[in-house]
């Protein structure tokens, strides 16, 4: 992926699922494109700060053929929602903006291309947000290749090649799972942090104000019983 402010990016992990089938670089990757572009699947988890009043919007290149699953969740920051958007290669906007805590878009059998995927935060003015942006491009039509070149060597490997391409759905889908149960942590942990940081703060200053009142209530009724020892002489 092809960020735009690199400097947003707080946490990037790339998942790379690749079998030995392939080699490292194959003939038909297009120019100016990195090497793992061009493999079987390609999954990456990124955790980006937006600031407020900003819209930052990152790239992937999508194989022909392949499928384009995007997804995002907000972990902390404001009102806990952002916008969400993703752009066509051709500049059409395939999924239009909504302002919402999460959010998710698959495509199947994509025409290739760049893709856009942008996250807004200009409705928040002040409060800046960690999102977590999920994205993955898998090419299953790469395994019917796999198919033709065990058949050309005379060895029937139908099955096992059936095996793996189910493996590997299975492997996406937990990939899939896994990210949005981190994402629900992250939120969640950030969530109790700031009600516990909240009540503290809130306890202690009951206390102050508990303790000022007392000793306030000490002094009046103390003042009260206070008598002058001149003007007692003066009565007697």
């Amino acid at each position: 992926m092809i960020a735009r402010y690199f400097a947003t990016l707080v946490n990037v992990s790339i998942y790379l699922i690749f079998f030995c089938i392939l080699p490292p670089t194959s003939k038909g990757t297009a120019p100016n494109v990195p090497w793992f572009e061009d493999l079987p699947a390609v999954a990456m988890d990124y955790k980006v700060h937006i600031d407020p009043g900003k819209e930052d919007c990152y790239f992937q290149y999508v194989k022909p053929g392949a499928t384009l699953y995007v997804s995002f969740q907000v972990i902390r920051g404001g009102d806990g929602m952002a916008g969400f958007a993703v752009r066509h290669p051709s500049g059409q906007i395939v999924h239009p903006y909504q302002w919402k805590p999460n959010g998710e878009y698959q495509e199947q059998s994509s025409v290739g291309g760049y893709y856009s995927v942008c996250l807004d935060n200009q409705f928040s003015r002040f409060a800046s947000k960690l999102v977590n942006l999920y994205l993955t491009v898998v090419r299953y039509d790469l395994w019917d290749k796999y198919a033709k070149e065990v058949e050309q060597i005379n060895m029937n490997m139908d099955n096992f090649t059936t095996g793996l391409k189910s493996v590997e759905r299975n492997i996406n889908d937990m990939l899939m799972y896994q990210h949005h149960s981190r994402a629900k942590e992250s939120r969640d942990f950030n969530l109790i942090n700031d009600n516990n940081t909240y009540v503290l703060r809130w306890s202690l200053v009951q206390i102050i104000v508990i303790m000022s009142t007392t000793a306030l209530q000490v002094y009046f009724v103390r003042k009260l019983f206070e008598t002058k020892s001149g003007s007692s002489r003066a009565r007697i």
